[in-house]
């Protein structure tokens, strides 16, 4: 399968960071095609599965994430699927895999200074369902949702 990564360095102390990151509801906020999470009773554990809903719309053609033909991470609109917890480092690293879409991602966070971290993405996925500009289209969304130390 594909693998494709990213890298980028947010804006935000690595606590700030972790604490997004762990909240189940927050990935809807960042990764594409996600519109809805909810996470069993174990939320941020491995093990943990989250019922998913596809967004109901598609991002603008020139900032797609996705292969041809597909619609969000699932077939249509609206669609539900499950995302499977498969590891947890506490502030520092979680991975998952999206079940029926045979898609697997890992996120690993490290402080470059106080008030910076650097995020990696990495994501796997069969060849036809994504593009290789998922995982900055992903960060790059991140990005845009954790500035707490942007300069004010």
């Amino acid at each position: 399968m594909p693998r494709y990564a990213a890298d980028k360095t947010l804006l935000a102390p690595i606590d700030d960071v972790w604490m997004f990151l762990a909240e189940p509801y927050n990935l809807a906020d960042w990764w594409p095609g996600i519109s809805g999470v909810e996470p069993d009773r174990r939320g941020l554990a491995p093990g943990a599965r989250w019922a998913l809903r596809a967004s109901d719309s598609l991002p603008s053609a020139s900032i797609l994430p996705l292969g041809p033909g597909m619609f969000g991470l699932f077939k249509r609109p609206g669609a539900s699927g499950t995302l499977l917890v498969t590891d947890v480092v506490p502030g520092r690293r979680f991975a998952f895999q999206l079940i029926a879409e045979r898609i697997t991602a890992e996120i690993e966070i490290a402080e470059v200074e106080r008030d910076r971290t650097r995020v990696s993405l990495v994501v796997e996925a069969p060849w036809a369902m994504m593009r290789r500009s998922f995982p900055r289209y992903a960060l790059a969304r991140l990005y845009d949702l954790l500035q707490t130390s942007a300069d004010a």
